[in-house]
């Protein structure tokens, strides 16, 4: 049972990591109760996002994409290919630009979402176009992972916007009634 448990946490790794970011910004926000705002709220959610969905995660993709690429190619279920290494090395750029979005940077916390998104929502096309057209139902293709793909980056823009429309910093705009 423990080592199905294991298993399934190092296969799903991109909802793992996700999991562990919530966790983490449940933590921080415990800590900062007395402080609590809905800006503090999205901080915290926006920051670990980051920090370990996308983050931790693309770092440990690009381990196992250039590490352990037989194994990633089975699990999705495909041959092995030189390609791996091009996704791994993607990944490791992706996992560098969410590490510094940790610090509250509107530019990279945005990179930090779209650079993934780009890859994320274009591999579950390519895992629609692969059920299809090749039957390939193996549960790196059409499992958890696929739904991963569709989700984490639409839950990652949900916290951005959260953060970005309840920042105290934005410019209040002017009153309509007030002279010119």
């Amino acid at each position: 049972m423990l080592a199905a448990i294991i298993q399934w946490v190092l296969s799903n790794y991109a909802v793992t990591f996700f999991l562990i970011g919530l966790f983490c910004s449940a933590a921080s926000l415990a800590v900062h109760r007395q402080t609590l705002t809905q800006h503090r709220v999205f901080e915290a959610l926006l920051a670990y996002y980051c920090l370990c969905g996308v983050g931790l995660f693309y770092i440990y993709n690009f381990v196992m994409h250039v590490f352990f690429g037989e194994i990633a190619a089975k699990f999705i279920g495909w041959a092995d290919s030189p390609f791996q290494l091009e996704v791994g090395f993607a990944s490791l750029g992706f996992g560098v630009v969410g590490l510094l979005a940790f610090q509250k940077d509107f530019g990279l916390r945005l990179a930090a979402n779209v650079g993934p998104a780009c890859f994320m929502w274009g591999a579950a096309a390519g895992h629609i176009y692969q059920m299809v057209a090749r039957h390939n139902f193996a549960p790196g293709n059409a499992g958890v992972m696929f739904w991963a793909d569709i989700f984490l980056p639409a839950i990652g823009f949900f916290f951005l916007i959260g953060w970005s429309c309840s920042s105290p910093d934005l410019p209040t705009p002017p009153d309509a009634d007030a002279p010119a």
